[in-house]
């Protein structure tokens, strides 16, 4: 039983808090989509996902895929394919396009707003989607030609065709560099690829006619590691209607996300077309990557979301045992609400003060990557970039890990109810699990942010994070309701300085220290994050007056954030502080 819809006034409310009117206002690029016109943009796509998704995502759960080894074709389970042409028809494959190739052109921000209630409705069907949306954004990047563009643009926008990612083989997940897939240039400019690509999520499918492929291969002179990589389109369907040799070889059985394939992919002199530069394919696979990395995050705020409202849902009817405080009792009753039990409470509170922080994060970052792409300012352009650079690592750990969580909390509210199929939560556990994997895994995220993104420009990213969390302590500290949490926060920021000096310090004299404290790192820079979120929440809550029921929510929610979530930082300092030894100094054939 599932009666999820979609948070649209916390949607809109983040837009406003997180400068959405400001920034379209700044880009020509945006001038159509004022906030009114993004919501309702948000919600008619909110009804659909309820309307047409939600009904199906128990079903695809259940329903096995179909793989025919005779034709290499995967069938889907009932109703998606509908479904899929549906959403097509309605445009909403081409909601962020560009104008020129069908799209809608609409602000990064309105995608990703728009992709909570779709993930949160249907996980599966929402991989699809995501996909072809990333490879739309590689295609539309620079330095692809307008062949290609406008060879495949239109139709993956209109939703006709469907993307692809082909990174995986069975011998490389994230050591890219072993990859072994070749690329023999033909006469006429195409290339021949030949190799096998493994966990190729909707890699054959029968939503669409076609399924064009992003393809990491390597060229006959390329060199060796991950310097040596190119990106390829590879089509199912050639332009002359023939059947390029690029065939599915099997399905993997999951854990979770089972209404979506997850493909083997077999290229036997494949036909293809180089995007981009040799041996710069890398470049492109990480603006499909990086598209996928914040989506990825969001997943934690949308199947979060989810359970939360199920857990809510159960229990505000469950009776069990009296309340600890006898003048909260219920009279003429043998048992009152669950809701009145402390625990039941701090755990409905873990959920809801992490999620609505990172519901903000995720809109924060989608409005500065707008910005990064469109602003005419070409400092404003940098400073932005810089920020979703820093930030997307944290959003994708972060938020896929404490989703996951969030959602075992909402379980754990529902007792043995929420263990059961009666419930959606033990769907939305096992569907949100596989988020800590890919796309990097989680650990990659914190090398990345750690290894990457704290030295680049000689620490600029975390200088200039730091002071804008600096600045919104300061101004959080002249209201008085505000300010007993920017004291708070100001504590966990300083350390978080301290901290980061200190790692910097170890990590030039050890490498293996970061390797050893960079997960730990990246939870409590996410912690100091959310609190600089909800800070920033907090102060735009205000506007809506104090007896409004958004500031008082926003406040009793922010409360328990600081006192009760925050100090979870103070354990992942001390791990930092640890250092490695006791991570490395072990012997292991005793494990």
């Amino acid at each position: 039983m599932s009666h999820y819809k979609t948070p649209l006034e916390d949607i809109r409310f983040n837009l406003e808090a997180f400068g959405y009117t400001e920034n379209v206002h700044s880009m020509p690029d945006f001038a159509d989509f004022d906030l009114d016109t993004a919501m309702g943009i948000i919600e008619e796509f909110a009804k659909f996902c309820e309307g047409e998704l939600l009904p199906l995502n128990a079903k695809g759960d259940h329903d096995d895929l179909v793989f025919d080894p005779k034709d290499y074709s995967v069938t889907t389970a009932d109703g998606f394919k509908e479904a899929w042409a549906a959403y097509a028809a309605a445009g909403w494959s081409g909601v962020t396009g560009p104008v020129e190739y069908g799209g809608f052109g609409a602000p990064h921000a309105v995608g990703v707003m728009t992709g909570e209630s779709l993930i949160a409705t249907n996980k599966s069907f929402s991989m699809c989607d995501g996909l072809s949306k990333g490879l739309i954004n590689a295609l539309a990047a620079g330095g692809v030609s307008e062949e290609l563009k406008s060879t495949y643009l239109p139709k993956l926008i209109s939703g006709e065709w469907t993307g692809t990612m082909c990174l995986t083989e069975a011998q490389c997940g994230t050591d890219l560099g072993l990859m072994t897939t070749k690329a023999i240039p033909n006469d006429d400019g195409s290339f021949r690829l030949t190799g096998s690509k493994i966990w190729i999520s909707f890699g054959e499918h029968d939503y669409a006619e076609n399924i064009i492929h992003l393809v990491l291969a390597r060229l006959p002179d390329a060199p060796s590691g991950i310097k040596g990589i190119s990106a390829f389109i590879v089509p199912k369907f050639l332009d002359d209607g023939s059947r390029n040799p690029v065939f599915c070889g099997g399905l993997e059985h999951k854990m979770g996300i089972n209404a979506s394939p997850t493909c083997v992919i077999n290229m036997e002199e494949a036909q293809g077309w180089l995007v981009g530069a040799p041996h710069k394919g890398m470049r492109t696979m990480f603006v499909m990557m990086n598209t996928a990395r914040l989506h990825t995050g969001l997943e934690g705020v949308a199947l979060g979301e989810h359970a939360y409202q199920a857990a809510l849902s159960f229990a505000k009817d469950r009776r069990q045992s009296r309340a600890l405080d006898k003048s909260k009792r219920e009279a003429g009753v043998a048992a009152d609400n669950i809701l009145v039990h402390p625990d039941v409470r701090r755990m409905l509170l873990n959920v809801k003060s992490t999620t609505e922080p990172l519901r903000g994060l995720g809109c924060w970052i989608a409005t500065q990557i707008d910005v990064a792409h469109h602003h005419p300012d070409a400092a404003t352009r940098e400073k932005a970039s810089g920020l979703v650079a820093l930030l997307t690592p944290v959003i994708k750990s972060y938020g896929s890990e404490r989703g996951f969580l969030n959602t075992s909390e909402a379980m754990q509210v529902m007792g043995g109810a929420g263990f059961t199929q009666d419930w959606p939560v033990e769907q939305l556990m096992r569907d949100l699990r596989i988020a800590m994997l890919y796309e990097g895994t989680n650990h990659i995220q914190a090398l990345d942010l750690v290894g990457r993104k704290l030295p680049m420009n000689g620490g600029a990213l975390i200088m200039g994070f730091a002071a804008e969390v600096k600045e919104g302590i300061k101004a959080a500290a002249a209201d008085p309701a505000i300010a007993p949490f920017a004291g708070i926060l100001a504590g966990y920021s300083k350390q978080l300085s301290t901290v980061t000096q200190g790692l910097m310090m170890s990590a030039m004299q050890d490498r293996e220290v970061v390797g050893a404290v960079a997960s730990s790192y990246l939870n409590f820079f996410a912690l100091v994050t959310l609190g600089h979120v909800w800070l920033r929440q907090l102060a735009h809550a205000k506007t809506y007056g104090e007896e409004s029921a958004t500031w008082r929510g926003k406040l009793q929610t922010a409360r328990f954030f600081f006192e009760s979530v925050l100090p979870e930082a103070d354990v992942f300092a001390a791990r930092v502080a640890a250092g490695k030894g006791s991570v490395t100094d072990i012997d292991i054939s005793l494990l």
